[in-house]
């Protein structure tokens, strides 16, 4: 076979599309970096899908979290504390196990008219269970970043603010809230990192794969363990990150550049890298 008809056939087997049994001859470079490839549109999937959905989740834990009513701050700070308290491979470990336990039964309920049935045994799956972790893991971290954000916005703009009448949704959809992203951008883009490569933990999470769709790590293990040589998969698993992280960072960086299009550019801050070492 040869390396054109490999990627034909495995460059998108992580979805369920192409040849679905593994390679059993010789294992050649192409076939590694085919399918090791096909196994990081997972890890995209649970990056980019907790980091979307999670930022609703944090700006609202950041907002509750500076109410200064107890009934709103309380259960943000709690949540914040749980899950930047505990080790992100814990929390893996304890949503497996308490999806478990839920009975595999199905619920039906109607959306606009629309019927839809939710089965529980799919919780116990990595295509969503472990997004549900990861999505509750970085709306934590990202809330403290945005929370701290929002109580540095300069009281300036706050105090201009209120002399141009702004109060209410309106002083925080116009004043509040674009600030509070133009400082916690940096950071939110070094968190946003950290997610893309938490997402190689799902592999050793206790969540299994939908029938062998496996992500980047899951191929390359396959091949660590036929060809007794963890030296030319992995390496290429790392390969593939630093160009999902080059990717994020110019992603990021062009929307850093929006959200600072009216300073002048040597005003604007710019991006700094700080990869957590321990989280």
């Amino acid at each position: 076979m040869s390396c054109l008809d490999t990627i034909q056939s495995y460059a998108l087997r992580a979805i369920g599309i192409g040849e679905r049994a593994l390679p059993q001859g010789e294992v050649t470079l192409c076939e590694q970096v085919t399918l090791i490839g096909s196994g990081m549109i997972w890890n995209v999937y649970f990056g980019a899908l907790a980091l979307s959905l999670g930022f609703f989740f944090a700006v609202a834990l950041a907002v509750a979290k500076a109410s200064p009513r107890a009934i709103a701050r309380k259960p943000a700070e709690w949540f914040i504390f749980l899950f930047r308290g505990s080790p992100l491979f814990i929390q893996f470990f304890m949503a497996y196990e308490a999806f478990v336990m839920l009975p595999r039964l199905g619920y039906e309920f109607e959306i606009f008219g629309i019927a839809i049935e939710a089965e529980t045994r799919w919780l116990a799956r990595a295509w969503l269970g472990a997004l549900i972790v990861l999505f509750l893991n970085t709306s934590a971290y990202a809330a403290e970043i945005f929370y701290g954000a929002l109580r540095t916005v300069p009281k300036g703009d706050l105090e201009a603010a209120d002399a141009y009448g702004l109060t209410g949704w309106k002083k925080f959809r116009r004043i509040t809230f674009p600030t509070t992203m133009r400082l916690a951008w940096p950071a939110y883009t070094n968190e946003a990192i950290f997610l893309f490569h938490a997402t190689a933990l799902v592999f050793f999470s206790s969540f299994p794969a939908f029938q062998q769709r496996g992500d980047a790590l899951y191929y390359a293990s396959y091949f660590a363990d036929r060809t007794y040589n963890p030296f030319i998969p992995y390496p290429i698993v790392a390969v593939y990150f630093v160009i999902l992280t080059l990717g994020v960072i110019a992603l990021f960086g062009a929307i850093n550049r929006r959200l600072n299009r009216h300073l002048p550019s040597d005003a604007r801050p710019r991006l700094r890298i700080r990869p957590n070492l321990i989280r």
